[in-house]
């Protein structure tokens, strides 16, 4: 009896050593299963923070609740089998904000057109990344604009939290202002907002998702936060997003910027990841590149597909799959275990739908403060890489859109370089782009 018990394990170690490697990766599989645990808790936030987000998108919460366990299950099991990579995988932040209060709230697109929209923009990815223009376009945006990219969307995120935390609202002689910080949801707001960073300044472990937690608790005497009957529950229908999107009404020339702005933000914030992520992990080669980074990349792309026909904004993988590689996560089965756990939160829905917009709201904050932080890698004191670089950056949230921000910081740096008599160091895809956006501009907008 205990051999036959003894020998499926024996089984299943040699199946996860041979498929996953572990040993050549210098890791094991309790090792890796505690790095997917590890990984989960600090990015599970983002199950309770899309529904709301997407609400204000005309998304059902409960289904955006049920696409958003999904995709993120999906594409993170994809990246582990496929890359064999300890990255995971959700619908990401500042992106499901321009689906939400830009593409639907401010362009007034219906949001299964701008699910169309975002499906495009992952079989653009899907397209550039197979055939080898990834690495083109990559050479092609200087580094600047690159790192401008994450701060603008990091301020426009930012922005919208302290929007959505009553915080900051309309006035007609200063164009914003101090909210009302009397008002029981903005106190909550704010309550939470030095919770959740106090937290994770003090880098506790899923500090993000306790701080949401805490703040939705906090909630509860303030009036703010309605308790649900229980904390399972069945999971929510999926049928109000399920491949609902609009594929043919987002094919329209109106919406060329938009949805490359969402392919090029999806892109940026990709490489970033995966290079700040995999410099800790040994799969960077002696060139500067990243190991099997193809087979990476065409997974992070492929999620964005399957995100869309879910019913859910750009899946992108998520800069938190560190916290996992810093307790030794090192192969797929890492994201195995993450993609696991994200199906069995579906019956966690009661909870996920019950917090409130409030205690929210500092996530976005604490999200932007992270993505803004690439400010520092530019160089205001060279005005021909800090003019352009500026203009992405403050256009974003003063437009309140990532799209018209990247176009005519685009435009910016070609114009500038080529009027400076330096034309000749910027590549021509970056030229293409901006008369693209150019035209854009004059014959569309």
């Amino acid at each position: 009896m205990n051999r036959e018990a003894v020998a499926p394990a024996a089984d299943q170690g040699g199946f996860l050593e041979k498929y996953f490697h572990l040993t050549e990766n210098g890791t094991t599989a309790r090792t890796e299963i505690l790095a997917g645990l590890t990984t989960f808790v600090t990015m599970a936030y983002i199950i309770l923070v899309n529904p709301i987000v997407l609400k204000a998108g005309g998304l059902d919460p409960g289904a955006v609740f049920m696409a958003t366990c999904f995709a993120a299950a999906a594409s993170t099991l994809f990246m582990g089998l496929y890359a064999n990579y300890p990255f995971a995988l959700a619908p990401g932040m500042g992106l499901n904000a321009f689906f939400a209060y830009v593409m639907v709230g401010a362009m007034k697109l219906d949001p299964y057109t701008a699910l169309g929209a975002v499906f495009l923009s992952g079989i653009i990815a899907v397209i550039v990344t197979l055939t080898g223009l990834r690495e083109l376009l990559i050479r092609a945006i200087p580094l600047p604009l690159k790192h401008a990219v994450g701060a603008g969307i990091g301020l426009f995120i930012a922005f919208i939290g302290l929007k959505n935390a009553g915080l900051i609202v309309p006035d007609q002689a200063t164009i914003v202002a101090l909210g009302n910080l009397s008002d029981p949801k903005t106190l909550l707001a704010v309550i939470g907002l030095i919770l959740t960073g106090t937290l994770v300044a003090r880098r506790v472990k899923g500090g993000m998702l306790l701080g949401i937690l805490l703040t939705t608790l906090i909630g509860v005497p303030l009036g703010v936060t309605k308790l649900p009957a229980g904390v399972i529950s069945p999971p929510p229908s999926m049928a109000a997003g399920f491949l609902k999107l609009n594929v043919l009404g987002a094919l329209k020339w109106s919406l060329f910027p938009t949805i490359f702005s969402l392919f090029f933000a999806d892109l940026f914030d990709t490489i970033g990841t995966f290079v700040g992520v995999a410099s800790r992990t040994g799969m960077i080669d002696e060139q500067g590149n990243l190991k099997r980074g193809n087979k990476a990349l065409f997974a992070d792309s492929i999620g964005t597909v399957v995100g869309a026909l879910l019913g859910t904004s750009n899946t992108t993988t998520y800069v938190e799959s560190a916290a996992g590689v810093s307790v030794g996560g090192r192969t797929g089965l890492t994201a195995v275990v993450v993609a696991i756990l994200f199906v069995l939160s579906i019956v966690f829905s009661p909870v996920a739908l019950a917090v409130p917009g409030e205690a929210t709201a500092p996530a976005l904050v604490i999200v932007g403060i992270f993505m803004a932080a690439s400010l520092t890698e530019i160089k205001f004191g060279d005005f021909l890489e800090a003019f352009p670089a500026f203009l992405t950056v403050i256009l974003m949230p003063l437009t309140f859109s990532i799209s018209l921000g990247l176009s005519l910081g685009f435009i910016a740096y070609a114009l500038v370089m080529l009027l400076s008599g330096k034309g000749a160091q910027v590549h021509w895809m970056m030229y293409l782009l901006a008369i693209l956006f150019t035209l854009y501009f004059a014959f569309i907008h």
